[in-house]
């Protein structure tokens, strides 16, 4: 029987390659134990159709951002609109920096990002953060935003920069690649951290796990994160996802009702 409660802290659920079979996507999450999501958005054209998604099931629940890799895409009207969706939002996100080649131009998703935190700020919400290379960059930043909290997702950084996080009161989200036998450097970080500061995430329909190289990554799969999690971990599976769930309830503010729902 799969552990039950499990919570996916990253996962686009409302990207168009899940458009045929969606419903039996979060079908299989649910029977695999999956009890609640967040579903970040990445650009604005999309926000309605993750407001849609999420309003047809509770245990559903939608962050609004603009994403690094799409701020060329928008305006500061964009950022406006943004502000529309934020009663019903349980972060901001998915936010932050890339420096991966390819990236737009690092001085505008510094603009895009700013407001955006303070946004975050103003109306006391987490913040989803995206840190592809650029952890170092973002943890400076961040400095200007006191009490601003969230997660860095797909976290990939240092053993200093992880603490440094830490101590700022960020949580670590974790998916996909910690699977994987080669990366070494992060299985080892995971290892040494406090539980208190993880979160599981799958970023479906990215990061296949290994195993599934090539194929489209599922919530369902979020399992396979927590048992590779556990192992790397020495502790109980169980324990594990007991704990990494009552993170994810507490930072993005979700009702004791709803952990029950």
């Amino acid at each position: 029987m799969p552990l039950l409660d499990l919570f996916d802290s990253h996962c686009h659920l409302d990207d168009a390659v899940f458009a045929t079979d969606r419903a039996e996507v979060w079908q299989r999450a649910r029977r695999a134990g999956i009890a609640h999501m967040v579903v970040p958005a990445y650009s604005a054209p999309y926000w309605e159709r993750l407001q849609s998604l999420c309003a047809s099931d509770p245990h559903l629940h939608p962050a609004y951002g603009i994403h690094p890799g799409f701020v060329s895409e928008h305006t500061d009207r964009d950022l406006q609109r943004l502000e529309y969706y934020l009663p019903e939002a349980v972060a901001i996100g998915e936010i932050g920096l890339d420096r991966w080649p390819g990236a737009p131009d690092l001085a505008l998703q510094q603009r895009f990002l700013t407001p955006q935190l303070a946004m975050a700020q103003a109306a006391g919400l987490p913040v989803i953060l995206h840190a592809r290379h650029a952890v170092e960059e973002l943890l400076l930043i961040l400095r200007r935003f006191p009490g601003v909290r969230g997660v860095v997702h797909s976290f990939a950084g240092s053993a200093v920069q992880a603490r440094r996080l830490i101590n700022q009161g960020f949580l670590l989200g974790f998916g996909g690649a910690i699977t994987y036998p080669r990366a070494r450097r992060l299985r080892t970080l995971l290892s040494g951290l406090p539980t208190a500061a993880i979160l599981l995430e799958t970023d479906a329909p990215y990061q296949p796990l290994w195993g599934h190289q090539g194929e489209r990554n599922e919530p369902a799969l979020l399992g396979e994160v927590l048992k590779a999690m556990a192992e790397l971990r020495r502790e109980g599976a169980s324990d594990l996802a007991a704990v990494t769930t009552a993170n994810a309830h507490a930072l993005f503010s979700i009702p004791a009702q709803e952990q029950q729902s």
